[in-house]
């Protein structure tokens, strides 16, 4: 079996021939293995099963001294954080969206070098993805603080907002279905260490129905639904589940009984993720990541589970415990 027939075995609640994985890492831990492994593309050597395509938030402007600039307008400081980093300030400053113009969600950009990368990583699963798909767009141009009190004081708004990102990223979708491709990633952060940013009642009232809308188009034309969202969630797994989500990462063991939840859902949600990046990845030594690495292939190895850190490796991972994770996954016999 190719790695994307593996990962549609596993999506369709089979039991696969091994347990399948994809790994990320922030661009200092990638660094560490490019230097470990003395080659500047490690995709090969990782072995991943996923193939992600598009430029999930759009960074494409580099404005120079650590900060850039999204397809929205929204300017980052990526003076800590290197990979995404911290908002400057909000673009709207008003609960309105009168004067604002949204981006081209068919800018070539997007899409300029999918045809490559498939024929490239053709045995791969191909993954569409669009980061800061709703919510997270939504507080990344309003202000987080700002965001929250509208959904009491100005709910209207915030279901123009809300609908008008969906427009766009529909468009985006659209015209990554006009591609080879087998799934679109959603990434969207709800939940917090200990439930819902927002609590269930706002979730289900302004996130909801508009998640319902672009999954719609995802499914109807055949393809797999991924999302991404971090934090204590698993109380919408059924929500998700009724709305066409098929896969669902990043599964934080911090915050969620993984193997509990593993076989609850079995058959009717795939995981993706797991092994835990707050607590064993950073502090934990490589035999013990050797060892709970081990036991997520047990729980997953008879379907509906991608191996993963439960978030892209950071820079506190020692490279010792990326190596014993990543050795685990490529020492699995049938591989």
């Amino acid at each position: 079996m190719t790695k994307r027939q593996v990962i549609s075995a596993v999506l369709a609640g089979q039991e696969p021939p091994y347990v399948p994985w994809s790994f990320s890492f922030t661009q200092e831990a990638r660094a560490e293995l490019v230097a470990h492994y003395g080659v500047e593309d490690i995709d090969d050597i990782l072995g991943n099963h996923l193939l992600g395509l598009g430029s999930d938030i759009g960074f494409f402007e580099d404005m120079g001294d650590n900060r850039f600039r999204d397809v929205f307008g929204v300017v980052w400081d990526r003076t800590v954080d290197k990979d995404i980093g911290v908002v400057e300030r909000a673009v709207l400053g008003d609960p309105d969206l009168g004067g604002y113009e949204f981006p081209d969600p068919l800018d070539p950009r997007f899409f300029a070098d999918i045809p490559d990368r498939i024929q490239r990583h053709g045995d791969r699963f191909r993954v569409f993805q669009l980061g800061f798909s709703l919510y997270e767009r939504a507080w990344t141009m309003r202000g987080m603080e700002n965001l929250l009190c509208d959904f009491i004081a100005n709910p209207e708004f915030v279901h123009e907002l809300f609908n008008r990102i969906a427009d766009y990223n529909i468009a985006q979708v659209t015209g990554a279905l006009q591609y080879d491709i087998d799934a679109v990633y959603f990434g969207d952060d709800w939940g917090q260490q200990h439930g819902l940013q927002m609590g269930p009642d706002l979730w289900r009232e302004f996130i909801y129905p508009v998640l319902a809308r672009m999954y719609s188009v995802v499914r109807d034309a055949g393809k797999y639904v991924f999302i991404h969202s971090c934090g204590d969630v698993d109380e919408l797994f059924d929500d998700l589940i009724d709305i066409g989500v098929n896969c669902f990462n990043p599964f934080q063991p911090e915050v969620m009984d993984v193997r509990s939840l593993l076989e609850q859902y079995r058959g009717r949600l795939t995981f993706h993720g797991g092994l835990s990046t707050q607590r064993t990845l950073p502090y934990g030594s490589p035999e013990e990541v050797a060892d709970e690495t081990r036991d997520l292939l047990a729980a997953g190895r008879t379907g509906s589970y991608i191996l993963s850190p439960a978030h892209a490796v950071e820079s506190d991972v020692p490279l010792a415990n990326m190596l014993a994770f990543i050795d685990q996954a490529l020492g699995q016999g049938g591989v």
